[in-house]
This record gives structure tokens, sequence and C-alpha cells, in this order.
């Protein structure tokens, strides 16, 4: 009982005991308390205070310091990959099978502490009701992830539908407009089809500049998609996340459950397969007062969604950049090289995670996107032609440092090359160094990569090697054709005899030449 209530209990007692029953025993029995508790009353009309002894814990007190340990390293967590006292329990449990404890237990302990060292989130959502395949919530949310090897700030694009529940994930390392559009057409393929209303917050990929209430001025390319796709765009209030509470919900979930502990993966594409697996893992529960899981509830909104556009949007944001004198365009605040002549006018078109450089309708460049500013992003195959000309600069070429760090100009090239130069000399020998790397464009830098180690493996330093080994799988070799055994017969022949010749001999006469 609160305090407020303890007061007006006291109050009905005294009042009973004063106009109605008269007696402890009958006020007793009329409010179903103890006579201990009448007397109380009418002693007071303001209830005591009452002590709060702290009962034992022997079931959880051997969890108690490995509680106390997450919550502890939480603290240094990023703020959206902390622990919830489920994720908590599971791991007791995983980690610890010899403590005994109840889930609820461990609820209780673990929101006392979060409440003492500041750990405690509260937020309300308002319960609505969706039809099928009618809004789906467009969000991103950041996470943090071990990427080869180094922690890198992640952005996931979101998609949750508001009727079954399921939601879509794929990360990118910016949150640029190309991977928003992008990520749109990979949940419509995802979920089989188009919901009529997606909810938004006031994100600069889609909207330029809020207007009066609920009036946006969107970007000229999130209108063309929208339009393409054909739904209607709705857009929550600044500062009001819960409008999109399901979402926003959804997010917070899926960090806690499926990117805690920080996610240890080789790049992107492995990330995103991590991804993929977790929604799959999440089809099989059930949402809320639902009466079937996720996944079910997907299949019966699949028949409920517009159909999906038959081609899909032209996602690339196009620029037209001129060729400097270093062999480089400037695409947004970055130079990417191009195997083109100063002063080439060319097409840029920048994706979500890759930009490409076409000229008269061939891609001639393609580099990973960079989201740095003011940066070099240089492939060597691009300078061989002017290297040729100028093979000194290939030692301190910065393109070839770049190859280093990415990890495409392994030792054994270098192995090589000082052959090459101890053969031919230093000119020659980098002359001849250039001519092998032109001559790998046309196989493939992994078949390169064998060839050349293969050349040192047989001690050969000599370009006309490595070109043989890089072509040797397809020159056409002969093969003799197989004959039957039983057709061998037909080139059997008898042993020569010299019978005849040794009767010659016997009948000769004997001449002696003198």
């Amino acid at each position: 009982m609160n305090r407020r209530k303890d007061v007006e209990l006291f109050e009905s007692i005294r009042r009973e005991y004063q106009f109605g029953v008269g007696t402890i025993k009958g006020v007793a029995q009329k409010f179903g308390v103890h006579r201990r508790m009448v007397r109380e009353a009418l002693a007071d009309a303001v209830p005591k205070q009452r002590r709060r002894t702290e009962r034992a814990r022997p079931k959880l007190e051997p969890a108690v310091s490995f509680i106390d340990e997450i919550l502890e390293s939480d603290l240094k967590a990023p703020r959206k990959q902390r622990h919830t006292a489920h994720r908590i329990y599971n791991r007791l449990c995983a980690e610890k099978p010899d403590v005994k404890v109840a889930e609820a237990t461990v609820r209780a302990y673990v929101r006392k502490r979060k409440l003492q060292i500041g750990l405690i989130h509260r937020e309300t959502f308002v319960p609505q009701s969706y039809s099928w395949g009618q809004e789906g919530q467009v969000d991103w949310y950041e996470m943090v992830a071990e990427l080869g090897g180094e922690r890198q700030k992640v952005q996931i694009f979101c998609l949750r539908s508001m009727a079954s529940a399921g939601a879509f994930h794929h990360a990118y390392p910016h949150a640029s407009q190309q991977a928003f559009l992008e990520a749109h057409e990979l949940a419509f393929r995802y979920f089989g089809g188009v919901f009529r209303v997606l909810r938004y917050d006031n994100l600069k990929s889609a909207v330029q500049r809020i207007l009066r209430g609920s009036q946006r001025e969107e970007t000229a390319r999130f209108v063309a998609f929208r339009s393409h796709w054909g739904y209607e765009a709705e857009f929550c209030n600044p500062a009001r996340g819960n409008e999109k509470g399901g979402v926003e919900g959804e997010g917070g979930f899926f960090r806690r459950n499926h990117l805690t502990p920080v996610p240890v993966v080789r790049d992107y594409a492995h990330l995103n397969e991590v991804l993929r697996a977790a929604s799959a893992e999440d089809e099989r529960r059930v949402v809320g007062e639902r009466s079937v899981n996720v996944g079910a509830a997907m299949a019966l909104e699949r028949e409920h969604l517009l159909p999906a556009a038959k081609e899909g949007f032209d996602l690339a944001a196009v620029r037209f950049p001129t060729v400097n004198t270093s062999g480089c365009v400037r695409v947004l605040t970055n130079l990417y090289s191009v195997p083109l002549a100063a002063g080439t006018e060319v097409e840029a078109k920048i994706h979500a995670t890759y930009v490409e450089v076409w000229r008269q309708g061939q891609c001639v460049a393609r580099h990973e996107r960079c989201f740095e500013r003011q940066q070099k992003v240089l492939d060597l195959n691009h300078y061989l032609e002017a290297l040729e000309r100028k093979p000194g600069a290939l030692a301190g070429a910065t393109a070839l440092e770049q190859w280093r760090a990415q990890g495409k100009w392994p030792a054994s090239y270098d192995r090589y090359w000082e052959v090459l130069q101890q053969r031919q000399g230093k000119q020659a020998g980098t002359r001849a160094m250039i001519a092998i790397l032109q001559e790998g464009q046309k196989h493939g830098a992994g078949r390169l990569r064998e060839a050349i180690e293969k050349a040192l493996e047989l001690g050969c330093s000599d370009q006309a090697v490595v070109a043989y080994l890089l072509s040797e799988e397809k020159l056409e070799k002969k093969k003799a054709e197989a004959i039957e055994i039983e057709g061998l017969a037909a080139y059997e022949r008898p042993q020569p005899s010299m019978a005849a010749y040794d009767r010659l001999l016997r009948n000769a006469p004997v001449e002696v030449i003198q």
C-alpha cells in the first residue's frame, strides 16, 4: 500500500468504530484487517512508518558479483548497446550454470542496481492498431562493430512493419542518401512488396526544410523515388520519436538482443549476413498480444502489400568532373584515380558504397567510396601507362603505398622486382615489372600473384616466364586419341629371322683379300 491509501484506511476504521459497529473485533472483520491495526488507527490517525528489514538472498548472492561486473562494464559501453535484465539472466544461465536463481529475482536486483548507478531508462509508447500492409516505419540507428580487427561506428537502416512486427536491418558505413534509397529497395524485396505509408523522422536524405505544421519541403530525389515506388510518406514532429515508436523500439530490441556484446565480423558483407540471420531468428518470436509469430504474420501481410515496381530506381547521384593533371577526378570532396588523360570530362556515378567513373558508355574506373574529406583514393593500375614512360616514379608512387596498406602489393612482388633489377638493371628491371603488372590486368590480381610466386619458386627472373605462367592454363595442348587395346593387334609383326642369311654365308666361297 502507498501512504495515501494507508491514511484513507485509518480514516474509514475510525469512522466505523465511532459511528458504525463500535467494536474492535467487528471493525477488524468488516475491513479484513488485524485487530492490532484497528487499535493503531484508533490511537493515531497518521500511520506509523514501517521498518523494512533486509531479507537474506541465499540463491542470488553467488550471482551478485557477476551481475555487478556486467553493469559496471555497461557504464563504458555504447548507450544503446547495454545489457537488459533478460540478457543478463541468459548470460548467467550460459556462463554460470551452477547458479540456480529465478529470472524475476535477477530482474528485481538489476533494476535496483541500475537505479543506483544511473543506468535506468524509461520510455512510454502509446499502443495503436494497424491494418495489414498499411504502415511501415523507417529509421537509422547506430551501433559499434569490430570490422577487420578495428572498432568502427556503423549506421543501421531499419524498416519495420507495424502490423506484422517484421523488420529489415541493413548496415552501411555512412547514412548517405544513396544508402537510404538503396536500403528501401532491399527492404521492399525482403517484405515482398511496398507499404502504403512509410513514416519517417526529419532526416536530411528526405527532408530539405521543415515548414509549418506537418508540411515538409522534400528533396527532389526522394520525391522521385517515392513516386517511382508508389507509396505515401509521413513525417514526425521534430524531437518526437514516440510518433514512430515501433521502429524506435525495434532498433533498441535488436541492438540489445543481437548486437550485444559488440559483434566481431570481417567486413560489411559479413555483418549484413549476421543481421539477416538475426532477423530470421526474430521471425520465430511472437510479439505482444499477436496470435501468430512474426514470420507467419509477414506471410499474411505479403498479400496486402502494394506490388513492387517492375524496374528499380536509378539510385546513383551523378556528377560531371574533369580529370586533373594527377590523373584524378574530384567527386564530392575526394579525389579518385582514372586511367584517362588530363582534361577529359567524365561522368561520375555515386552509389551507397562505391563510386564509378564512366566515359562514352563504358565504366573506366570503380572505387570503394570514401566518407572522409579531402582524401585521395588511387589505383596503381591507372598509372601503369604513365609509369612506362617514367619508371623511376614507381618506387615513391602514392598509389603503390596505398596498395601496400590495402594488401594488394604482397612481399613477393617486391622480391621479384628486386630480382629483375639485379639481372636487368634498375630502370630496365622496373620497366619489366610494370609490363608484368600490365599483363596481370588481363588475368586478375589472384592469378598474377600465383604466377610471380611460382616464378620465384622456379628461380626464373624473366618477364616472359611470368607471361607464360599467366596464360599457361589457356594454352591449347593436343591430347593423344585413345585407342582400344584390341585394335593394336593390327600392328603386330613377326620377329625378323636371320636363318636365310646364315645359309648364304655357309655356301659362299672364302676369298682372301690381299
